[in-house]
């Protein structure tokens, strides 16, 4: 199986992983001889370890057929529940960018700015980098509008009193009644899509990441050029797959426990402080 080993190596380990992995989704109860045609062992071998891992709980079998029982997740809860927000979200941005050929992102809210924690660029569409611990404006981008959506009425009135909501283009919202107007929309229907708010040539789309207690946490967005994607597809192509990422990242954060999404180090966050007049993944 590959790689070189030590003198360390147990390799009746790796023939019961070797077991569990012969289950999937496609095949989630196999006979003693599909096991051992999966795993590579003889049919005794593979009688031994499902036996096992019957004893043990991990699998079940009515005589004939085995299959595996939930406690197998056990295997890779600790794993996920020491994995903060930008390391569940990664595989998932990683997935979506690949599908839809363009950038993608997650944010949190810090104060009256979103602030970047994980990002999967395919390609260069703004006028500035956008790197981990980047911030923008939370009125002018569409994760900001996602994130002050989700506040409760005491802290989005907090919000408004503290924030500062200039133009960064003539599209750009700065009314708080139509904002107000516009953040109870979004709330509503899950999801927001500017158009050329924060920067001329800038549209994204954005939808809230839930923690297991329905409250929103993050967003996550894919942005693209206004030139080459109508606000039509956005919807349409854009929007499904974005929303699918989400609810996969909430899975695994459902897994991982409650622990809240890191924030950027400090110094990040002083390097990124310079709010930009030209701005990027909205």
């Amino acid at each position: 199986m590959g790689a070189e080993r030590g003198p360390h190596f147990v390799q009746s380990l790796e023939r019961g992983l070797a077991v569990i992995k012969a289950f999937s989704s496609e095949r989630p109860q196999l006979s003693l001889s599909d096991v051992a045609r999966e795993s590579g062992l003889t049919r005794a071998a593979a009688r031994r370890f499902l036996l096992t891992l019957v004893d043990l709980n991990y699998a079940r079998t009515d005589g004939r057929l085995f299959s595996l029982t939930p406690r197998v997740l056990e295997l890779g809860y600790v794993y996920l529940a020491s994995q903060t927000l930008p390391e569940v979200a990664a595989p998932h941005l990683e997935r979506l960018v690949s599908q839809v050929q363009e950038s993608s992102s997650v944010s949190v809210l810090d104060g009256t700015d979103v602030v970047y924690v994980a990002r999967i660029p395919k390609a260069r569409i703004m006028t500035v980098a956008i790197n981990v611990g980047t911030r923008f404006p939370a009125h002018a981008t569409s994760m900001g509008r996602v994130l002050l959506g989700g506040l409760e009425a005491q802290q989005l009135d907090r919000y408004f009193a503290e924030a500062v909501l200039r133009p960064h283009t003539a599209r750009t919202v700065t009314d708080e009644k139509v904002l107000r107007v516009e953040l109870a929309r979004v709330a509503r229907q899950g999801w927001a899509i500017l158009d050329q708010e924060l920067e001329e040539g800038l549209r994204s789309v954005a939808v809230p990441i839930h923690d297991r207690d329905g409250q929103v946490i993050a967003a996550a967005n894919i942005s693209v050029h206004a030139s080459r994607t109508p606000l039509a597809a956005i919807r349409k192509q854009l929007l499904p797959p974005l929303l699918e990422a989400a609810a996969g990242i909430e899975a695994d954060l459902r897994i991982a426990g409650p622990a809240q999404p890191a924030r950027p180090r400090p110094d990040d966050a002083q390097k990124a402080a310079g709010r930009p007049a030209s701005a990027a993944s909205s």
